[in-house]
């Protein structure tokens, strides 16, 4: 039988360890080590007493409370704001999120301004900007005003980021300047009838004042449209006339800067024809010219002018000098007995006059003062009695095959030719052929017999005197095979 003063002692010094283990979470929310002081060595002796022990097992096995969540922490305070743009009525600032953000994220920001002097910060969005960027509108130009962000979460606000200076509500001041283009910075030419737009940038804030004038007096606004924006101003002529031609100054003001510059416009057309023009004298095959200039040069320098002459004859003109720069010429390679006028036109960068100025005198290339006398020439008899050049040879030929007979002959007056056969003239035997072309005669044979062999001769005669040429022609028989003949 155990004995039960030990379970009573050991009982009794678990219950203080008890009383510490229920203390040790209100000091920590983490495990007490006291949970490990109940795991002591028990005598054997006190095996046997559960029914007073048990409630020392059944304190060790309840659960803990529940560890509480942390409590949600605001951002760090936002970086880097800065001024981005101002004008006369709003201010934009920019600047960079926090650099600690924690679990709960980043709901927004909230912008607030006072004026320089109080304390009384206000907010100017109503919701809670999402971006790094904000305009503050609807401002007082001239107003001081200090400015700061809040970033926003589940934590609460943030501290401020706040503008070292006052902001001064007004345009920043740039100096404009105009930036001619290239192609105006030199005289702009262009003719009547042309459409006039040009497109002229400049620079400058808040936004410049544009003025223009023609020689120092205000625009005819029924012949120039001016239309100015932030950047560019456009002078636009729908139509030019010789009258826009001058000198247009442009001017860009911003408060008490400005800048200037000037544009010269030259319009220019056709020039009018040379005032008058004369001859001024003849000789031989020449003619001498001169005339004045046009008095309407078109707005602009004469380049040159187009002398044109014309036949009495014919009316006919035909350019005989261009682009020529003198107010004389000398035209030459006139043709005798004909009589001529001029006429000349005015030349500009445009082109050439519509009209001309023709001279009154005429200009006639006389014959008086040359005597032809044709040179004597020594009269040369060319009569010549016939005289054969070449003569005849003799010929063989065989039966049944044309030939022909050729001799040469000349004389002045032509010679009339004769065929003969064994002195007997053949006259119109339609077997022969008889030809003769540029002193070359010829009879032809036509497929020859054995009959038509003998002494044939060319007898040719004029008023002077004959002469004969003959030759022999020999008709063979055929040459016939040995096969043929048995």
């Amino acid at each position: 039988m155990p004995s039960k003063p030990a379970p009573i002692k050991k009982a009794a010094g678990k219950e203080p360890a008890k009383k510490k283990e229920e203390k040790a979470p209100e000091a920590a929310p983490e495990p007490a080590p006291a949970e490990a002081a109940p795991v002591e060595e028990v005598p054997a002796e006190a095996a046997p007493a559960p029914a007073e022990g048990e409630a020392a097992p059944a304190a060790v096995e309840e659960p803990k409370p529940p560890t509480p969540p942390p409590a949600d922490e605001p951002t760090s305070v936002p970086l880097d704001m800065f001024i981005e743009d101002k004008n006369d009525t709003s201010v934009t600032i920019i600047w960079s999120q926090p650099e600690v953000i924690g679990p709960s994220g980043l709901d927004g920001y909230t912008i607030e301004i006072c004026k320089d002097g109080t304390e009384d910060w206000k907010a100017v969005n109503e919701e809670l900007q999402k971006s790094c960027r904000y305009a503050i509108k609807n401002q007082t130009t001239g107003d001081r005003l200090k400015i700061r962000v809040v970033a926003v979460n589940a934590g609460g606000r943030s501290p401020p980021v706040t503008l070292p200076e006052a902001v001064l509500v007004k345009e920043v001041a740039d100096r404009p300047k105009v930036r001619l283009p290239r192609f105006l910075r030199q005289r702009y030419v262009a003719q009547v009838g042309e459409k006039i737009n040009l497109t002229i940038p400049f620079t400058g804030k808040p936004k410049p004042v544009v003025s223009w004038t023609k020689a120092g007096a205000p625009l005819d606004t029924k012949r120039v449209n001016i239309r100015s924006s932030d950047k560019d101003s456009i002078l636009f002529i729908r139509a030019a006339e010789r009258n826009d031609s001058g000198v247009y100054e442009m001017c860009v003001k911003v408060d008490d800067f400005d800048d200037k510059a000037t544009v010269t416009l030259q319009i220019v057309e056709l020039p009018g024809p040379p005032a008058s023009i004369k001859i001024v004298d003849t000789w031989g095959f020449n003619a001498a010219l001169e005339w004045t200039a046009p008095k309407d040069k078109g707005n602009t320098e004469i380049t040159g002018y187009t002398i044109q002459k014309a036949d009495k004859k014919t009316g006919d003109w035909f350019t005989v000098l261009e682009h020529y720069h003198r107010l004389n010429a000398t035209i030459s390679d006139l043709i005798m007995g004909n009589t001529y006028k001029f006429r000349v036109y005015s030349e500009n960068k445009c082109g050439m006059s519509d009209n001309c100025a023709i001279s009154k005198e005429e200009a006639k290339i006389l014959k008086t003062g040359i005597d032809y006398k044709p040179p004597e020439y020594q009269h040369h008899d060319f009569t010549e009695a016939p005289k054969f050049t070449t003569n005849m040879t003799d010929r063989a030929t065989t039966v049944g095959y044309s030939t022909k007979l050729l001799c040469a002959v000349r004389g002045f007056p032509k010679p009339k030719i004769v065929w003969m056969k064994n002195q007997m003239i053949i006259g119109d035997d339609p077997k022969y052929r008889q030809i003769c072309v540029q002193g070359i005669c010829s009879l032809e044979i036509r497929k020859p017999g054995n009959f038509d062999g003998g002494v044939y001769s060319c007898k040719a005669k004029n008023d002077l005197g004959e002469a004969v040429v003959t030759c022999k022609l020999e008709v063979k028989q055929p040459v016939v095979a040995d096969a043929d003949k048995k």
